[in-house]
């Protein structure tokens, strides 16, 4: 009696544990900061960084499977510009080109709702959105008129994110997220960049259980 007396708090915590990882919020709410390395493919452009923010809502359809927005923003950034004389660049240019970076992401997440730490991967796709390369040809091509490039290159790109993170726990309504890191597919591809670009991206903030728990 006195051995099973002993087992009995043990047993508690185990299902204490397992009612937790049974429950899960029906939506949740993130608010970060994000960090891009972004990185063109292209001898005339330079890898340089971004620093910006955003958020993400997800709804849960079950304890594991959620579908998740991913919205970020960065601000203006210089970036330079140095390209060789070419067929694009006859006379060759250089400049340097303020530009910004939205991406807009949506996708499946799969996450463990846990009492002590909650690890999460995601697949997202949609679309980014930058002004360096219209702005690029502003400022190296107009003046001149020394390049073949006789439009703005598009603003708009496909977008693809994978990866995941951590979430812990401060209670039953927020947890602090230290980090989050994905590969950021982007495909700006123009006559300043000539292929897609493979970032890094890191995210940090606050993560919100909202609309009660579900099990």
């Amino acid at each position: 009696m006195r051995k099973l007396a002993k087992w009995i708090p043990c047993a508690l915590v185990v299902v204490s544990a397992i009612a937790w990882s049974q429950e899960y919020p029906k939506a949740e709410a993130s608010f970060d900061y994000s960090y891009v390395r972004y990185a063109p493919n292209f001898p005339g452009s330079q890898v340089h960084n971004l620093n910006g923010g955003g958020g993400t809502f997800v709804f849960n359809i079950n304890q594991y499977l959620g579908i998740k927005a991913d919205l970020q923003g960065y601000g203006s950034t210089t970036s330079h510009f140095a390209f060789l004389p070419s067929p694009t660049f006859p006379l060759g240019g250089v400049g340097n080109v303020q530009g910004n970076l939205f991406t807009y992401l949506f996708g499946p997440q799969i996450k463990i709702h846990s009492p002590r730490i909650q690890p999460f991967v995601h697949l997202l796709f949609g679309g980014a959105y930058s002004n360096v390369y219209a702005n690029a040809f502003s400022v190296i091509c107009r003046p001149s008129g020394a390049c073949s490039v006789t439009k703005a290159p598009s603003n708009n790109a496909f977008t693809m994110a994978f990866g995941g993170g951590i979430d812990i726990p401060l209670g039953h309504t927020v947890s602090i997220r230290p980090a989050g890191l994905d590969y950021l597919y982007t495909d700006f591809i123009n006559r300043f960049n000539n292929s897609n670009q493979n970032n890094f991206r890191y995210t940090a903030g606050i993560n919100f259980n909202l609309g009660g728990r579900g099990k």
